[in-house]
């Protein structure tokens, strides 16, 4: 989920888009693509949400943290994050514009994608995910970028499928530049990627519906027809986080949601995001996103 509201600035030409808003994807709405415009640079910000990024730079600039790993944006990069992988990120020039696609792993599919795999390309470490490498490269992903933003600015009839087939070029003009880390490059490994993902479904569709329950690692298992070992195993493998990790990770953005939109104290919503309290919440808040409970409410107010 990402948190948040339209903010209009009174820059004529420039409105700020989502940066902050609410809303959850499922199978009925496997995608949310958006244009986010920012007049003037901005402070830095934590986003989490439920599904897949891919967020290219049009115009302007703006630095980026994921995990350990960092990058500072021009026209024509673009960033890959994971299902709730808590990213910082900061506008650091004027008149910045960007795209952001955030989908299921449905959404894509590995039926046009060679077998390597799109997820290959998230699961890994962010150190090592695909970058624009060259200038060729960075005008191809800004013309799809640009063709992006056209098909959702007007919304014709169809504009969802023109979105869709973006985000497969996007992720195929990378696949073809990505060097895999050892670790994903074996033959084995990369094809089993898109049948790990369908293997472990059930579980991420359990974690999806109850974002505050501590969905058990045996049920869990057992909902995919796996042993717990086999489990974690596949799991991993498919979203390069422990299962554990990826339902603390969901609990958080859950938290993370009540905290910018409503006005419940801490406690509350540690009780209602299945933390023990209200400082187990803020331990936890604050080593995955970077920034107290407390301060992520004023930042984002």
């Amino acid at each position: 989920m990402t948190q948040g509201q339209e903010v209009p600035y009174s820059t004529p030409d420039w409105t700020v888009r989502c940066t902050h808003v609410s809303f959850r994807l499922d199978t009925a709405r496997p995608f949310h693509a958006t244009i986010v415009r920012f007049p003037a640079p901005t402070r830095p910000r934590v986003s989490i949400h439920d599904g897949f990024e891919i967020c290219v730079m049009l115009r302007g600039g703006a630095d980026m943290h994921v995990g350990d790993g960092f990058s500072s944006g021009r026209p024509g990069d673009l960033w890959l994050m994971g299902m709730w992988e808590p990213h910082r990120w900061r506008i650091t020039k004027r008149c910045t514009e960007q795209v952001s696609l955030i989908f299921l792993p449905e959404y894509i599919g590995d039926d046009v994608l060679r077998v390597s795999a799109w997820m290959g390309m998230f699961a890994c470490a962010p150190q090592d995910r695909p970058a624009v490498r060259s200038e060729a490269m960075r005008r191809s992903v800004l013309a799809i970028g640009r063709e992006l933003r056209a098909e959702i600015e007007a919304k014709r009839c169809g504009w969802e499928r023109g979105v869709r087939l973006g985000a497969l070029r996007l992720l195929h003009l990378l696949e073809r530049e990505w060097q895999p880390p050892r670790r994903l490059a074996g033959v084995a490994s990369t094809e089993a990627l898109p049948r790990h993902m369908s293997r472990i479904m059930p579980a991420i569709a359990a974690v999806h519906a109850r974002p505050a329950d501590r969905v058990r690692l045996t049920d869990a298992a057992a909902a995919c027809g796996l042993s717990p070992a086999q489990f974690n195993r596949v799991f991993h493998q498919a979203t390069g986080v422990s299962f554990g990790r990826f339902r603390l990770r969901s609990r958080l953005a859950y938290a993370a949601n009540l905290i910018y939109g409503t006005d419940l104290c801490l406690e509350t919503i540690a009780q209602r995001a299945g933390f023990t309290d209200a400082s187990h919440l803020h331990r936890s808040f604050a080593r995955s996103y970077g920034v107290t409970p407390g301060a992520y409410r004023a930042a984002n107010r």
